[in-house]
């Protein structure tokens, strides 16, 4: 790749105070509210990681001219079974990330956290957050089963979020299982449980989000709504969605109520950030590249941040220059509406 390629990553990370909730919560919740007084004894974050003049330095150092933000102590806060405590901590941490992204809202492009125990509630934060400036919604990947994306319940936020044009996401780490405690603490446990946790559960989980919504007809019934998997990595797609369109088109009793088989919404509803995929290197240029989108996942320890251009010229380097425009930047501008050509204006140094 050449230090002229615009990068806009698709996942990047804000990382708040661990302060945050217990200061900001209305008094009568404060002492429900989640603790991280641990994190506070780990090695700081990068000053970016919560300072919006200090991020835009950082961006530079990495050539990366936008990202897209996502939460790092809020993901886990989708685990708390409150509804009360969940949305008032949501509501939190979405007022300080719009005035994060305020600094330089055509570069720093956050995603409201959306507690959808109370659909009603949900949509009233999704048009405030909208209203806010705010780009997306990010909800649980994983949703208690008695509200199992496969139902009704979600259906009037759907409506909600294809109607304010707002991307929805599904992020890793996120939803009933993730307890408050289990991602960011210590745990008891053995290497074998441990990588369990960290493969198998998490692909097990983003594959059943995403067929319960396709498959469910969710995605035909709102033609115009976007869903975006995030961090789930994207090698594994190509499989398991060839699977699911083999078995579904015998039809009988693998018919569902989706209007098409599920290969389909890609690229048109369905998209998927990757960063850390090296098996993907070899189905980019025939699959994927108009539904894939690089992201640097700055500034959590696997990030890719201060040598993203070196990776992807790595990883990339080898693809037809139409595609990697796309996974580097065309496809996530279509998706939040970003104006290339005034990012394009702006040249970002390269460290």
């Amino acid at each position: 790749m050449t230090a002229s390629e615009l990068l806009i990553s698709a996942d990047s990370h804000v990382v708040e105070d661990p302060d945050l909730w217990a200061s900001r919560l209305p008094a009568a919740l404060r002492d429900r509210a989640p603790s991280y007084e641990h994190m506070k004894r780990r090695e700081a974050p990068r000053p970016g990681a919560n300072d919006p003049a200090a991020r835009l330095d950082e961006m530079a150092v990495d050539g990366v001219s936008c990202e897209v933000l996502y939460p790092t102590y809020g993901l886990e806060q989708f685990g708390i079974a409150d509804p009360v405590v969940q949305a008032a901590c949501f509501r939190e941490y979405n007022d300080w990330l719009i005035e994060f992204c305020r600094y330089a809202p055509k570069r720093l492009l956050g995603l409201a956290c959306i507690s959808t125990f109370d659909i009603d509630a949900a949509v009233r934060e999704l048009e405030r957050c909208k209203h806010e400036g705010l780009r997306g919604a990010l909800i649980w990947q994983v949703p208690p089963p008695e509200l199992s994306f496969a139902g009704a319940y979600h259906e009037r936020f759907w409506a909600a979020a294809e109607e304010m044009e707002m991307p929805v996401s599904l992020h890793i780490l996120t939803g009933a299982p993730y307890t408050p405690g289990l991602i960011l603490k210590e745990r008891d446990e053995t290497p074998l449980e441990r990588i369990e946790l960290s493969v198998n559960k998490k692909l097990l989980f983003a594959a059943n989000a995403l067929l319960q919504i396709v498959g469910s007809g969710v995605l035909d019934r709102y033609p115009k709504l976007k869903l975006v998997l995030v961090e789930n990595e994207i090698s594994w797609m190509p499989f398991v969605i060839s699977q699911w369109d083999k078995y579904i088109a015998r039809g009988g009793r693998y018919a569902i109520p989706a209007k098409e088989l599920p290969g389909a919404y890609f690229g048109r509803q369905v998209f998927a950030t990757f960063f850390n995929d090296p098996p993907s290197r070899w189905m980019l240029q025939d699959w994927g590249f108009d539904s894939c989108m690089w992201s640097n996942d700055y500034p959590h320890p696997n990030s890719t941040w201060p040598h993203s251009r070196d990776v992807i010229a790595r990883d990339l380097g080898h693809l037809q220059p139409d595609i990697r425009k796309k996974l580097l930047s065309e496809t996530v501008s279509r998706l939040y509406g970003i104006a290339i050509e005034e990012l394009q204006a702006q040249p970002v140094a390269v460290g």
